[in-house]
């Protein structure tokens, strides 16, 4: 997945703008962004503050390396299986 060329500060900056007034349009074009990834944003970090931005940062990549964990587990466990001969 590409990472965002934004750090969250800025992109909640763009969201305050936003909420100030200023025309999403606008805002993408002085951002150098499109409508899409704006909206994306508002949806992902709608309402929140910088501290809540990193927190859910660590929370996702935490997640990522334990999802990753997990599927390399299921993997050594299915190739015991496989070794030993047993079913399940």
């Amino acid at each position: 997945m590409k990472t965002s060329r934004c750090s969250e500060e800025q992109i909640l900056g763009f969201l305050k703008q936003a909420e100030a007034g200023m025309q999403v349009k606008e805002l993408c074009r002085k951002g150098g962004f499109s409508d899409a990834t704006f909206y994306k944003w508002r949806a992902k970090y709608g309402g929140m503050e910088v501290p809540d931005a990193k927190r859910l940062r660590e929370l996702e990549s935490e997640n990522a390396k334990l999802k990753r964990l997990l599927a390399d587990a299921h993997l050594d466990i299915h190739a015991l299986k496989t070794v030993f001969g047993t079913k399940r």
